[in-house]
């Protein structure tokens, strides 16, 4: 034993760890070592070591079947390249690999590890290759990738498939330069793809099937990735659009993105990519189903509008789904807006008129942001838009005042910026609630309330809820809207009051020359005429009435008898039972002192009769001029 010591090739160091890892298998006889110990660097060489001189630098068991742990001093064969441990049945708890700073492969994938320690991937300077895929590593917790990876400069390929990695992407991995492969499938990753990414080297990003909440957020920054050949984000939660910029990626073959939450028209520039293959099953996106040009190409369980390829939606669809584009795609909305019909009743906050067209787009508290689309333009039959208490920024766009039939526009509770465009129709705008519009701009009518009636309101399928307004701006045609009105409403403000003032100065003199003619008129009325009590004695049974000639100011009466049933207005009664009567009326039943209706003359005047409408006889004297 001492002369095979003396003179053994191998480092003492490196035997001791090989025959630590031989004493912990149970089944070391598939490795067809000697039994009797040996030279494992020695003469003959043992399967599966490759040596440098007396040092071990590779151990290749793939696929052996070996059970059992690994020693926990195997970081002391630091002049390790290559470990193959590959799809065996090695259990128990990982070794450090920290101080193997030679080691450039590490295969540890499809084994039965469950820990890994916190200091295993330190000093991995020379590392290239790290597969850990398919084992359940802290299984009941879960484990992040240290930031002591990022050391590892020369990292070009990590896979670690199913092995509870948990928590966000670490950024860093965004950084590495020589990183090419990265997948991470299976796992129990979280959150967006960090920022960090942008115009990273990989190749190969597979991030899918992630189990809990997922992955989430935005898939733009993949867009700027320009190297990918495969890229998997099925089976997460990612939302949002798939960029435009996807085209950008002309090495890319292989796109999954089926599961997700994706919104949106799919782009002109994903379609025209000569893909292997491409999935965007079970998503949200809408409008038409474009021509692909990848070779295999699903897009079940999705919002299209139609299901052949190449096939357009209706022009009302289009507009809206524009619109929705704008706003960032609320889910509520997502979720209703399907198929090719608006007026098909699912369509949440649409309503429609008789014809089958929108006429109401009713979408208060809807969770809107973003801006305002100008394909609402293209709706030419709306005549409603509520869209108050929502997140909307920006213009109104100037493609809106071609909508004719608009007559109830409400945007407040919004972040709108001015200036408001010239709409050429009467439009009331409810513009309240914005902090970039004046609160109360000239031209508006403000109201306690200015709450939608139930006769304006959608029908029962829309959301009716209407909160109270309190400022409002009337459109007429031709108007400018409030902001460039400004400057001339200030001048309005001094001009106005003096020309008003000036106006009713005016107006006052001649009215109050009016009046005191009336008045005094009023108070000689009831000198006009005198009805006197009829005579009995007089055989003529005829009322005789005293008139004075008003153009001069002379009176006389005349005694009369009985009395007459004259019209309310026309006449009243006066002290000892006179009565008063209009000289129009006089005027009526003698036809206007018609000569015709002359009974005589006297010193004093002319007699006319006359009859009343009750059939009342009556004798008017018409006193002359100059008659006191």
């Amino acid at each position: 034993a001492f002369a095979s010591l003396v003179f053994t090739v191998t480092d003492p160091n490196d035997l001791s760890v090989i025959n630590e890892l031989r004493k912990g298998l149970e089944n070391p006889e598939v490795l067809k070592w000697p039994e009797n110990g040996g030279d494992p660097c020695g003469s003959p060489v043992w399967p599966h070591i490759v040596c440098s001189g007396s040092r071990i630098q590779q151990i290749q068991v793939m696929g052996l079947g070996l059970k059992g742990p690994l020693p926990q001093n195997l970081n002391k064969l630091s002049r390790l390249t290559h470990l193959g441990l590959q799809k065996n049945q090695f259990s128990g708890k990982l070794p450090s690999f920290s101080g193997l700073s030679e080691l450039s492969f590490a295969y540890l994938d499809f084994n039965q590890f469950d820990t890994i320690p916190l200091d295993f991937f330190d000093g991995l300077v020379n590392l290239q290759v790290l597969a850990l895929d398919e084992n359940p590593l802290n299984a009941t917790s879960g484990w992040s990738l240290p930031n002591g990876l990022q050391d590892s400069a020369q990292l070009i390929n990590l896979t670690m498939i199913n092995c509870n990695l948990a928590g966000p992407l670490p950024e860093f991995l965004g950084t590495m330069s020589s990183l090419e492969v990265l997948l991470l499938s299976t796992n129990r990753l979280s959150g967006p793809i960090p920022g960090t990414f942008k115009d990273a080297v990989l190749k190969m990003l597979w991030l899918n099937d992630q189990s809990g909440d997922g992955m989430s957020g935005s898939i733009d920054v993949v867009a700027t990735m320009v190297s990918l050949t495969h890229l998997w984000l099925h089976g997460n939660q990612f939302s949002g659009k798939i960029p435009v910029e996807i085209g950008n990626l002309t090495n890319l073959k292989d796109l999954s993105v089926n599961t997700n939450n994706l919104v949106g028209l799919i782009p002109e520039s994903l379609a025209n990519m000569p893909l292997d293959n491409l999935d965007l099953n079970n998503n949200h996106f809408m409008g038409p189903v474009p021509k692909f040009k990848a070779t295999n190409v699903s897009f079940m369980s999705n919002s299209f509008c139609q299901t052949k390829q190449g096939a357009v939606c209706a022009p009302e669809v289009m507009a809206l789904l524009e619109f929705l584009d704008g706003v960032n795609y609320p889910s509520r909305l997502v979720e209703s807006w399907s198929g090719n019909n608006p007026c098909d009743g699912r369509w949440w906050g649409i309503s429609c008129d008789d014809n089958q067209k929108v006429s109401v787009i009713n979408l208060p508290k809807s969770n809107l942001s973003g801006t305002l689309s100008p394909s609402i333009a293209n709706l030419e039959t709306v005549t409603r838009i509520y869209l108050e208490s929502n997140n909307l920024s920006g213009f109104v766009p100037s493609s809106w005042t071609s909508l004719k039939s608009l007559s109830i526009l409400d945007l407040s509770n919004n972040n709108i910026s001015p200036p408001l465009p010239k709409f050429t129709t009467p439009l009331k705008l409810v513009l309240n609630g914005n902090p970039k519009l004046t609160s109360n701009p000239p031209g508006a009518n403000p109201s306690p309330n200015n709450s939608t009636t139930p006769a304006d309101s959608p029908t029962s399928s829309v959301p009716s809820s209407r909160p109270n307004s309190s400022s409002s701006v009337i459109f007429k045609p031709g108007e400018q809207s409030p902001e460039k009105k400004d400057s001339k409403s200030k001048i309005a403000i001094v001009v106005v009051p003096i020309a008003g003032f000036l106006l009713l100065v005016c107006l006052a003199i001649p009215l109050y020359i009016y009046v005191c003619k009336k008045s005094k008129d009023k108070h000689q009325a009831p000198t006009a005429l005198v009805v006197h009590p009829r005579d009995p004695s007089d055989s003529d049974n005829v009322v005789k009435i005293a008139i004075a000639n008003q153009t001069i100011g002379s009176l006389s009466t005349v005694n009369a008898s009985g009395s007459a049933s004259i019209h309310s207005g026309e006449s009243h009664m006066i002290e000892a039972g006179n009565l008063l009567i209009s000289v129009q009326v006089l005027r009526n039943v003698t036809k206007n002192f018609s000569p015709e209706n002359e009974l005589g003359r006297g010193g004093f005047g002319v007699v006319y009769k006359g009859e009343l409408d009750d059939g009342t006889q009556i004798a008017v004297k018409r006193m002359e001029a100059g008659i006191v």
